[in-house]
């Protein structure tokens, strides 16, 4: 039987401790072998903090009473032997939640008053408030104690139409629109978002669950739409048996879940997203045989397929609530017709698989870069202890004199490397006036320039039809922005390389041209929130973005969502700089160190006749060791960049370097 969601997340957890484990020996070895300079050692720590610091998120989209969250409870939560999330008869999640784990918080439910809504703040600057949310602790011993707390997410409140308006509650009839009562008054949720911190295995080892129910909630918070779900490593879209796609279906499913628009640049939507045929106990009755039930619950899942364009065999029927009966009670007859294992198969091989494979390649790339940044020291060294040999081995059978005149040749060139100082500070003045404009071009300052043309016509008051051709204009100027950036990091490129051909004619240094800096993501990031945020733009959002709260929002999730990417760029700049100058320093520090010693072996080699025959051994000796640490090197990169499988071994293993 192939193995589950669990088990597959809990064997990609032991994979990243296992490398986190084996880059933490690998650090200590380099620092003992005087290997570690500013780029590698920045290189190692984004590595280590990347796997240690993966998440992967599983956001479940569905309108009410799909039985999303009872979903989530058979699939993580059974081991309880209840149910956490409400999911029972007129019960159900309100608002928006996040699952996951912060080890500095304590354990407990965080809660946002609707009534931020009112702000124009994004979900995101919230987050940073936490006098703004109610918190409820959590005793993460008692099942029943859990459950209480967590029921908060289904309160709601009456409110007037007019305030649910306000709030992005919609017009009343309007598809997803909250239903008035005789009294004028509209049923709201209590809570805006809702965020779990709970010491789950699994919320431990790097997985957040998402749960957003229904339209409204969905369609008013632009950081969900446009951040949150697109950025999810799967969605799984929740449907109901019994009525099939409805009209609320398919709006969240072409509005939020599944954008008209491609995305460049990653893996096809459909192998992201997930649709769950959800109760298909209501389809089990004494009235219908069992041919006649799969039979309709084939007619269901061909017609959904077809209203979602999905392939069939990505539309799973599921029973959740026979399904987590059947693992509280270990029923495995019961478990395998809820249809939940071949659900679970699709959810841990599509989508953990593919997480796995796209951490392994960023990472892979990494261990490669670090691996040559160590090669080039190490061939450093091996250069010079070549051009000691060669010194060394032409005075045997010298008198005195010679080796005097020797002693003040070495002493003349150490002089005239010293001189190189100066040549060298004008070659880093010039480079950090160049990388500072780099540096601005990525910046806050620079986004927030551009959008303002975009954010002024989504702040005026009325309808914003004009909206869509600003913000087309504003990621042209974006994508100009990209073009710069890339264009000062060639020029950057250019100059380091010139100025490393010059030091190296007039000292006779080895530096190597610095690599090339591309910013192929930054392109392609901008492609995608681009194409993420249009629809939000046209005829069909008009009557939201009339709002001015809700534009409000649209434009600082765009603007949060831009930072990150650009954030991301300047990142991969920083650590591409400190990459490119990290051999001049090597350089440097290396022919330093081969002065001191070439004129400390002149000294001994006067002071006694076994001088020449001992410091000839020494450096023998220095070469062999350089050639095995070379080796340890080439072991320690095969190792990280080994496939994934023994995860176990590798869990249990400490790094381990024999010198």
């Amino acid at each position: 039987m192939q193995a589950s969601f669990n088990e597959q997340f809990d064997r990609h957890g032991a994979w990243r401790r296992g490398f986190a484990q084996q880059l933490h020996g690998l650090r200590e070895w380099l620092l003992s072998q005087d290997l570690l300079d500013a780029a590698v050692q920045e290189r190692l720590q984004r590595l280590e903090a990347q796997v240690r610091g993966d998440k992967v998120m599983v956001a479940f989209v569905a309108e009410f009473s799909r039985g999303k969250s009872e979903l989530i409870n058979a699939i993580f939560f059974a081991h309880y032997g209840r149910r956490l999330m409400p999911a029972s008869a007129g019960r159900t999640t309100m608002c928006p939640t996040e699952l996951g784990w912060d080890g500095e918080l304590q354990a407990g439910l965080r809660l946002l008053p609707i009534e931020t809504r009112e702000s124009a703040d994004s979900l995101g600057q919230w987050r940073a408030r936490a006098d703004a949310w109610q918190q409820f602790p959590i005793d993460v011993d008692n099942a029943q104690q859990i459950a209480d707390t967590l029921a908060k997410v289904t309160e709601v409140q009456k409110v007037t139409q007019a305030q649910a308006e306000a709030w992005g509650f919609g017009q009343h009839g309007a598809a997803g629109s909250a239903l008035v009562d005789d009294k004028g008054m509209v049923e709201v949720p209590r809570w805006r978002h809702a965020l779990i911190n709970m010491p789950h295995p699994l919320l431990k080892q790097g997985l957040v669950i998402l749960d957003t129910p229904g339209l409204n909630a969905v369609g008013a918070e632009p950081e969900l739409t446009v951040n949150l779900i697109p950025q999810a490593h799967a969605v799984v879209f929740v449907l109901a048996a019994d009525t099939g796609v409805t009209q609320s279906d398919l709006v969240i499913w072409r509005d939020h879940v599944l954008p008209p628009e491609a995305w460049p640049g990653r893996q096809s939507l459909s192998d992201s997203r997930l649709v769950v045929l959800n109760k298909i106990d209501t389809l089990w009755d004494s009235l219908s045989s069992g041919q006649e039930v799969q039979a309709q619950l084939l007619r269901q899942r061909e017609e959904s397929a077809r209203m979602l364009s999905m392939p069939v065999e990505r539309v799973v029927p599921v029973s959740a609530q026979k399904g987590l009966v059947a693992k509280i009670g270990s029923d495995g007859q019961l478990l395998q017709a809820s249809g939940l294992p071949v659900f679970e198969e699709l959810l841990a091989h599509d989508i953990m698989g593919q997480r796995q494979q796209v951490l392994q390649a960023a990472v892979a790339a990494n261990v490669r870069q670090m691996e040559l940044e160590v090669q080039r020291v190490l061939n450093i060294r091996r250069r010079d202890l070549d051009d000691q040999m060669a010194e060394l081995r032409s005075l045997r059978g010298k008198n005195a004199s010679v080796i005097a005149s020797m002693r003040r040749r070495v002493e003349a060139e150490q002089q005239e490397f010293d001189s190189s100082a100066a040549k060298i500070q004008a070659v880093r003045t010039v480079y950090m006036r160049m990388l500072r404009e780099l540096f601005r071009l990525l910046g806050s300052g620079s986004i927030k320039l551009e959008l303002a043309e975009l954010r002024d016509a989504l702040e005026q008051r009325g309808l914003k039809l004009g909206a869509r051709k600003v913000y087309a204009e504003t990621f042209e100027r974006l994508r100009n922005l990209a073009a710069k950036a890339q264009a000062q990091a060639a020029e950057i490129q250019q100059m380091l390389g010139a100025s490393f051909a010059e030091l190296n004619a007039e000292f006779g240094f080895s530096l190597q041209p610095p690599a090339n800096l591309e910013l192929p993501e930054l392109a392609a990031d901008l492609q995608r929130i681009e194409a993420g945020y249009t629809q939000y733009l046209g005829l069909g959002h008009a009557l939201k973005l009339s709002s001015e709260a809700y534009s409000q929002r649209l434009i600082k999730a765009l603007a949060m969502r831009l930072r990150t990417v650009f954030e991301s760029a300047a990142n991969d700049v920083d650590l591409w700089s400190k990459a490119a100058t990290a051999q001049l320093d090597a350089q440097l520090k290396e022919r330093k160190r081969s002065f001191a010693r070439r004129i400390e072996a002149m000294d001994r080699i006067q002071g006694a006749a076994s001088g020449l025959v001992e410091r000839i051994a020494e450096i023998e000796a220095a070469d062999a060791q350089l050639t095995a640490t070379h080796m340890q090197l080439r072991k320690a990169a095969a190792l990280l960049l080994a496939p994934s499988a023994p995860v176990q071994d590798t869990a249990r293993q400490p790094f381990l370097m024999v010198v």
